[in-house]
């Protein structure tokens, strides 16, 4: 959906560009994190996709277009986009705000409001408690949530979410990346997200591209890079606590072992990680819990030798830099 071919940008003065020779491939549907220390050229990327910022070399493809080819305006009306700062417009209604595009793009009435109130309760926010208010009516979670209702608005195949959560306390921005998952990737959606916490990227994103300096280090899976990171940066990027960061991205179920003849005092659900199970047995003192389904049946157990075995990384050392790995 999205291809990157050479990229370069450079800013008059700096010492190396922004983005240098940037390649990587984003498949359809995927979620890409962008990542890196400040200066590595991951929000300049971002702004050279929607044409907020030309570049000085290579191209960018989105669905086969290159993106130079197209008029930026309308470019921008197909290309979803959300911002730390939200910039909903004060004086607008959550309504008006939300139907922005859809106003461009010269929508009928009818439509714009049927569309508005399905992205309200998409988001969580119930039409009509909130159609009529103005964002200084709102929380900052509240405001984020219409932000991104807005990018939806015209429903885009791409979206771009440049530090979409940094504003927002932790409890809210945990709160708001599982519900986001849940909706974007719901939607099949094509998302370049931005963001400097490493645990936001591991877990939003289906691949993460960390840079330096403008240069692409590693491009793969969140599981191949906390098992093989590519060099002694990438490892320090993402943390001595990697093999605790692997356990966050694999679910109870996945670990299954069979369900002896006495079921575990304790349990954990089956879509919970192997982190959770991991907390759940400090907090409890047992060894072994027992793994619901959604109806509460135990569909087996999971233990705290299961869990060690999980934090091995030698089941997966790809230090793949071509743009195409997986």
């Amino acid at each position: 959906m999205i291809e990157i071919r050479g990229l370069v940008k450079q800013f008059p003065g700096a010492a190396h560009p922004a983005v240098d020779h940037l390649t990587l491939m984003i498949p359809e549907g995927e979620v890409c994190v962008l990542i890196g220390p400040s200066g590595c050229g991951k929000t300049t990327t971002m702004r050279i996709i929607n044409r907020m910022i030309e570049p000085d070399a290579g191209s960018v493809l989105v669905a086969g277009r290159d993106v130079t080819q197209v008029d930026a305006v309308d470019l921008r009306r197909g290309i979803g986009y959300v911002i730390q700062q939200v910039g909903l417009f004060p004086h607008w209604s959550i309504a008006d705000n939300i139907a922005t595009v859809p106003k461009l793009l010269g929508w009928n009435d009818a439509r714009i409001a049927a569309r508005v109130d399905e992205l309200l309760a998409l988001v969580g926010m119930e039409p009509a408690m909130f159609r009529s208010r103005f964002p200084r009516e709102l929380s900052g979670g509240q405001k984020q949530r219409i932000g991104v209702a807005r990018a939806l608005a015209a429903d885009p195949p791409v979206m771009l979410m440049d530090e979409p959560f940094g504003a927002i306390d932790p409890i809210t921005r945990a709160r708001l990346q599982d519900e986001f998952l849940r909706i974007l990737r719901s939607l099949k959606k094509t998302i370049v997200f931005v963001t400097h916490d490493i645990d936001e990227a591991i877990k939003m994103g289906d691949r993460i591209a960390i840079l330096r300096d403008g240069v692409l280090v590693q491009y793969a899976t969140p599981m191949t890079i906390l098992a093989g990171p590519a060099d002694p940066f990438v490892e320090s990027f993402v943390g001595t606590d990697r093999a605790l960061k692997r356990l966050a991205l694999i679910r109870a179920d996945a670990a299954l072992e069979p369900l002896g003849p006495v079921a575990p005092a304790h349990a954990i659900a089956a879509q919970a990680s192997l982190r959770d199970a991991l907390a759940r047995m400090f907090e409890t003192g047992a060894d072994t819990l027992a793994v619901t389904g959604s109806n509460g049946e135990v569909l087996g157990l999971v233990t705290l030798a299961g869990i060690r075995a999980n934090t091995r990384s030698d089941d997966a050392t790809n230090h793949c830099q071509s743009p195409y790995c997986l």
